[in-house]
This record gives structure tokens, sequence and C-alpha cells, in this order.
């Protein structure tokens, strides 16, 4: 299936981090589209829920679409730079008939690559309201910091 192709100005305000990590989505989907399970990267029969990436001055925020997820079911690992979020929608008991449904449910992974520079000691994820906030800091000697003139 054809994608639109999707233009951006490379101006002042283009984000080329994002633009990246837009391609490596799309990519993954290209794969594991072309070679059976994936290959072996990605989990088979696992989907990937829709997230978003942001870098602030003091860390790496990834947010999570988990809608109906409990905390117990959802797993989250740093390792090496590769930041994970994997775990299980599992199906609701249904007292009738289920005359439409376009909700996923089973296993999902999502996973996305961190620069080296991140404090794995303090890592935090907090589950709220559907979203799955992951809070990775950056490592104090990667902060930049303002140096004072003086003379």
């Amino acid at each position: 299936m054809a994608h639109p192709a999707h233009r951006r100005h490379n101006g002042p305000g283009a984000d080329p981090f994002r633009e990246f990590h837009e391609l490596y989505q799309r990519m993954g989907q290209l794969w594991q589209t072309a070679v059976p399970g994936g290959g072996g990267l990605v989990p088979p029969g696992a989907w990937v829920p829709p997230a978003d990436l942001e870098e602030t001055e003091d860390a790496y925020l990834l947010q999570v679409e988990l809608p109906g997820v409990r905390r117990e079911d959802v797993t989250v690992e740093l390792n090496a730079g590769e930041l994970s979020v994997h775990g299980e929608v599992r199906e609701r008991e249904r007292a009738g008939v289920l005359r439409s449904g376009t909700r996923r449910t089973g296993r999902f992974d999502h996973r996305v690559s961190l620069p080296r520079d991140t404090d794995a000691e303090h890592v935090t994820a907090e589950l709220r309201d559907g979203v799955l906030t992951v809070t990775v800091p950056k490592a104090e000697r990667s902060r930049p910091r303002r140096i004072e003139i003086t003379g």
C-alpha cells in the first residue's frame, strides 16, 4: 500500500529528529510487510501503539497511548540506549454480540533508540488516563551549561 508523500520545509522550526523517527517507523512497517514475522525484530503478532517522543533540556519523554491497559500488563525497559515498552491489551469480557470492533488487542511492542547520554538509574514511568509517560533523564554531564563570562 502506497503512503502519501509528506513534504516539510527545512527552514527554522524544522525537526529532523521527528522526520528520522517517522522514517524509522515507516521502514519498520515495510520490513514487517516484506519479511514474515518481522525477521525476529518485532515479536510475531505484536502491534505498535501510537507514541510521541519529545526531547527537553534535561530529559527524553516518551508518551505511549495505551487506553484500557492495566499497569501490571506493561513492561518498560531501557537497555543499551534502546527504550522498550511492551505488554498486552486483553480482550474484555462481553455480555452481548460484538457487532463492530476496531480496538487493537493482543501483544504490543514499541521500541525507540535514545542517545547514550541518558541517566538509566533515574528513569520513571507513569500510566494515567490511558497514556504511559516514560521520563528518561539526560546524564548530568550532557546537559547544556551556561558559562558566565567575566572580566
